[in-house]
């Protein structure tokens, strides 16, 4: 996996011996538990570093993410699943912060698993829904950023995410080419309402032809108001 490493580095995630090791201990948990659980349709190790692994570590090239990870930030990942990009983020920065919080109590055990399995002591699983999160104290408003992929649609995700960042934090919601388009443009119309404003979008091509994809980055211009986020599947029923 030598050329996936290199283009990890090459965005700016750079990748130790240590995290390589760890990265590779991820996969095999993730292949040994889906046999039980349906963690993934990706098992194939090479695949798995590139669709999961290389495109968790894309976020790199964005400014805003190596500014928040540069001061160890605080991050949320809604819907991790089994961990992903979580698990890969908190593997690479080991200075931030992770909550990753699922709807799912035995995806989130699965990621007990890794963290205990891994020694991140950096890394927290909650087993929550996102409308439910965002009306905690200690949670709302707390994060330096939330990352999202392949959860929702973008609308629908701003309005998980909005309620737990600070003024100025972002959300940066992976997404494939798409994006530009109607989803673009309901994205933008939400983060109105939300108190959020687009703060650009990257672009980038993973190895072997595996796919194009994009990060949409929102940030947080204003308190989210206090009526967001709605009870537990208004969002995605009713999006903004």
């Amino acid at each position: 996996m030598r050329d996936v490493i290199e283009q990890m580095g090459a965005w700016g995630a750079p990748v130790t011996d240590e995290m390589e090791g760890q990265l590779r201990r991820y996969g095999e948990l993730l292949a040994e538990w889906n046999e039980r659980l349906n963690l993934t349709a990706i098992v194939e190790a090479r695949e798995m570093w590139i669709k999961h692994f290389l495109d968790s570590a894309a976020i790199a090239q964005v400014p805003a993410w190596r500014e928040i990870t540069g001061r160890g930030g605080r991050v949320i990942d809604i819907g991790s699943g089994a961990g992903i990009p979580g698990i890969p983020l908190a593997i690479t920065w080991r200075n931030v912060s992770f909550v990753l919080c699922d709807a799912s109590r035995k995806r989130v055990q699965f990621v007990e698993r890794v963290i205990g399995d891994l020694g991140l002591s950096n890394v927290r699983a909650l087993h929550a829904r996102m409308e439910e999160l965002g009306r905690q104290p200690g949670m709302r408003g707390s994060f330096d950023a939330a990352v999202a992929r392949a959860v929702a649609k973008s609308n629908v995700l701003l309005e998980y995410a909005a309620p737990m960042l600070k003024l100025g934090g972002r959300a940066f919601l992976y997404k494939g080419p798409s994006y530009h388009g109607d989803e673009e443009e309901d994205a933008a119309r939400a983060a109105r309402v939300l108190g959020a404003s687009p703060d650009g979008v990257i672009a980038y091509r993973l190895l072997d032809d595996q796919g194009d994809r994009v990060i949409a980055v929102f940030r947080q211009a204003e308190p989210c108001p206090m009526r967001y986020p709605r009870k537990p599947g208004t969002p995605s029923r009713q999006p903004l």
